[in-house]
């Protein structure tokens, strides 16, 4: 879900409109062309399913025009507002009038289905008529404003691609209900944290389609009553105010979309308090509690970590202590991890740092694209980063992907965040246009300066570190661009055409300072003192990147003449990742990373009784192989492992003695992690013992 092209006054940098870019090739044309024609219409056949989802004719029902009672999730509404998200975005790309006109229909079945004071939510709309129980706001995991926020994303977004008000109004009348009941209970004392608060985002993004303040005003009244909460939790991270907090707790998905919520407030109103505790619970998710994948939130249930022994802290799904970061047992629901991507999107448009992105390619490239079958068609609900070839316990969801599962919030979710996937490219300031996730696209772009252009991206990143940006001015302002330097990049080089300067650093990374040396190639000649400080220009055809580069801005600036080009080369060597030792399923464990990809090891790629066996040789070499999978090619790594020899080792006893009997060189070969469970059920790693000889 991403946010309008309004310029938010504490925002540095804004997206690009909607329809200035898209991908052009390569490996995000085709994750978009598989959204497009596999995964749309395929959870378009699920929501149209009376026997499935029932969630279409939830609303059939409470518009009158059919017979029945409710079926379903308490939240299907909600999905499928993001399945409409979803399918106008993909139907606009590429030109589907008949889903437009579809969803035209969709909308027109809402409205029938709204109430006249506002309110839509068909579980408790049917609930009241049919007087069984259900009421209106009943119980708080009923998740009905979770239903309001996501209706009212759909409805911005419609407005935003088609020009059309339809979908608006329904929301608008949604929020009013929303309204009146807000300020009742501001006035009662009686107030509920709503669960996955998608209506904080939600509210900002009306007022920023309809400029209407007090959209606004009831966002910022939305989060204040979270501080009037009796009884709070740390499930829903209600259990301090909000201007309190300082770690990530409970719920994964509800705290990021919270958090999210409250970087679209602070991009409006700047409340620096928001954003102190925005950076404090960021930190320790980036430094404690997130999985390499990116995945978010490693515990089914538990009790919270920071809870008392004698007040009972339910979590579900949640994150847990720093370094509680199981692999079997991860949980990483797919939502919670487009939540994460939804939070650093917005964290970068208030402070345009690399680190943000970052995220966003992690998440995106690893466990979000994992949590969904190379055909489109079948997800996950939780991401695992090892699945055994048996357990001796069942774990909550099952170990393969599924065309349908009863908590469906999931692929609707992710199939709109992978339909608007091209917002990820470019950003802008004033003078200035950003890179974000890299892959093949073009882009009109115009800048405050005056600049404007088109941008052509050409690149089989993530595979290849190769990026070249084309740029064809239509005027003459210069404009700079920055270049997203990964904090895994330790080498590369920048090439500039002749007429453009390369600026240099313009942010440190967590593990670097701002100043250093540069070091040049050809005939490139620094201006100034040669020292990384921000305000170096240097002149030529190259310029290296060292370590002091990673995680950081590179800025070049062009001319705004004619044809001008850069190149960025980022090299891209396979590399050991280790865990903070405190990592405890980890330890003595390495992971394989190449560019921005984690990659794994399945059954059918090691000759091996059991991949429990196999153990990393620190100086094997690795070579990048093409592989086909479903259809569509990844680039594997193969080279040598060691085989532990399990020669009278019993795997089904608890404990036994150790009889070192020697290691074994074996051939593997690893995929990319979001490429795994697309072949036979088997084993899968992601974390290896390493053999130290």
């Amino acid at each position: 879900m991403l946010t309008n092209t309004k310029k938010s006054p504490y925002a540095k940098v804004s997206p690009l409109p909607w329809n200035s870019v898209q991908w052009t090739e390569g490996f995000w044309n085709d994750v978009f062309h598989m959204c497009a024609d596999s995964t749309i219409p395929h959870l378009q056949k699920m929501f149209e399913d009376k026997d499935i989802s029932h969630v279409v004719e939830n609303f059939r029902i409470c518009a009158g025009e059919s017979d029945g009672e409710f079926g379903g999730t308490d939240f299907g509404d909600g999905d499928f507002y993001k399945w409409m998200e979803s399918a106008m975005y993909a139907a606009a790309k590429t030109g589907n009038q008949e889903l437009l006109d579809k969803l035209d229909s969709y909308i027109e079945l809402i409205g029938r289905a709204q109430l006249p004071d506002g309110y839509i939510s068909t579980k408790q709309i049917l609930g009241e008529r049919q007087q069984n129980g259900v009421k209106r706001f009943g119980n708080i995991n009923d998740f009905e404003v979770y239903n309001f926020g996501h209706l009212f994303t759909a409805a911005c977004l419609y407005k935003r691609i088609t020009g059309k008000d339809n979908f608006l109004k329904i929301a608008e009348k949604a929020a009013r209900y929303l309204e009146d009941m807000y300020q009742e209970n501001a006035r009662t004392g009686k107030v509920q944290t709503a669960v996955c608060p998608s209506h904080y985002m939600g509210l900002v993004e009306m007022y920023r389609t309809t400029g209407e303040e007090w959209y606004l005003n009831l966002a910022q009244l939305a989060v204040n009553l979270r501080d009037s909460v009796t009884d709070g939790t740390d499930d829903n991270q209600d259990r301090l105010p909000l201007k309190e907090h300082e770690k990530i707790v409970g719920h994964a998905v509800r705290s990021n979309y919270l958090y999210a919520g409250v970087a679209d407030l602070y991009a409006e109103k700047g409340d620096e308090t928001y954003l102190e505790v925005l950076h404090k619970v960021w930190r320790n998710l980036m430094d404690t509690k997130i999985y390499i994948t990116g995945g978010c939130g490693a515990l089914y249930n538990g009790a919270s970590p920071y809870g008392n022994f004698f007040i009972h802290q339910l979590v579900h799904q949640a994150y847990g202590y720093e370094y509680q970061l199981p692999n079997v047992t991860a949980y990483n629901e797919t939502c919670a991890s487009l939540g994460h991507v939804f939070w650093a999107y917005r964290m970068f448009q208030i402070e345009p740092r690399a680190e943000y992105f970052d995220a966003i390619e992690r998440a995106m490239l690893n466990v979000n694209l994992a949590a969904v079958s190379i055909d489109g068609k079948k997800y996950f609900y939780e991401n695992m980063l090892r699945r055994a070839k048996e357990l001796k316990y069942k774990l909550i969801w099952p170990l393969t992907r599924s065309e349908y599962i009863l908590s469906y919030c999931c692929p609707p979710n992710l199939a709109r965040t992978l339909a608007e996937s091209s917002e990820y490219a470019y950003l802008r300031s004033e003078d200035a246009l950003w890179l974000g996730m890299y892959g093949a696209s073009e882009a009109d772009v115009e800048l405050d300066c005056r600049a404007s252009f088109h941008v052509q991206q050409q690149t089989e990143y993530p595979y290849d570190g190769k990026i070249v940006l084309n740029f064809s001015s239509r005027g003459s302002q210069p404009f700079k661009v920055k270049l997203r330097i990964p904090g895994w990049a330790v080498s590369g080089s920048v090439e500039v055409s002749s007429n453009a300067q390369i600026c240099g650093n313009v942010e440190a990374s967590s593990s670097a300072q701002a100043s250093g040396s540069m070091e040049m190639s050809g005939n490139v000649q620094a201006i100034g003192n040669g020292e990384m400080d921000g305000n170096t220009q240097v002149t030529g055809s190259s310029v290296k990147l060292t370590e002091k580069d990673a995680g950081s801005y590179y800025t070049v600036e062009l001319s705004g003449e004619g044809q001008e080009q850069i190149i960025l080369n980022l090299d891209m060597p396979v590399r050991y990742t280790v865990p903070h030792t405190m990592v405890e399923e980890n330890s003595g464990q390495a992971a394989i990373e190449r560019g921005p990809l984690v990659y794994c090891v399945e059954s059918p790629d090691a000759s091996v009784e059991s991949l429990d066996d196999l153990m990393l040789d620190l100086n094997a070499s690795f070579v990048t192989k093409p592989l086909e999978i479903q259809g569509r090619t990844v680039t594997a790594l193969e080279g040598d492992c060691y085989c532990l020899d399990r020669s009278g080792f019993d795997r089904e006893k608890l404990y036994q003695s150790l009889n070192y009997r020697g290691l074994n060189r074996t051939r593997v070969r690893l995929i990319p992690y979001f490429a795994w469970d697309n072949r036979d059920y088997g084993e899968m790693r992601v974390w290896l013992p390493i053999a130290y000889r």
